[in-house]
């Protein structure tokens, strides 16, 4: 079974057991902060991932790093994993948790990445256009790419609109480009 696979499965039964103890929102920001700590730390991740460091170890080390900041659900599913030879997942499985909590309150994720800086009205405008898309909360994650000249680049799941001149100008560039050989 794959890392996605066993990460989803655990990540829906500790969503479902947050439920039935009224802790979602809660376990939500545990399994934040467990990210934010992970990323900021590749060390700890790396000891988690590493079959060789033992389980009382790992578990020590998250007691120490975790205790008083989270949950103790969120503490005892930490233990469970790493008792279960799970610890390299941890991490996929916070992930996935965070995932699994936007899909059930609907909250859909989009990034735009644009040639220069998009106002704040521009912002609520393209969260307005996407909500009413798609429905549900939107998330938006803006960066700047002056390299696309002008326009922008907007994602939205699976889907992509690609208004940038960067664009616009490499089709010119592959249209003339096959113009040239066909005649």
């Amino acid at each position: 079974m794959s890392e996605l696979t066993v990460a989803a499965r655990y990540a829906k039964a500790l969503i479902d057991l947050a439920a039935e103890q009224n802790l979602v929102e809660v376990i939500k920001g545990d399994m934040e902060l467990f990210l934010q700590t992970l990323k900021t730390s590749p060390q700890l991740k790396a000891v988690l991932a590493n079959p060789i460091v033992s389980h009382s170890k790992k578990v020590k080390i998250l007691d120490e790093i975790f205790e008083g900041k989270v949950n103790k659900a969120s503490i005892a599913f930490f233990k469970l994993m790493v008792n279960k030879s799970r610890g390299e997942v941890l991490y996929t499985t916070a992930i996935e948790y965070v995932n699994l909590y936007d899909i059930k309150n609907h909250i859909v994720h989009a990034s735009v990445v644009s040639a220069s800086a998009l106002s704040a009205a521009n912002k609520d405008t393209m969260i307005a256009d996407i909500q009413a898309a798609v429905g549900g909360t939107v998330k938006l994650n803006a960066k700047v790419d002056p390299s696309l000249i002008g326009g922008f680049v907007l994602t939205v799941g699976d889907r992509e609109i690609d208004t940038s001149i960067a664009s616009d100008l490499k089709k010119l560039k592959k249209e003339f480009a096959q113009k040239v050989i066909t005649n």
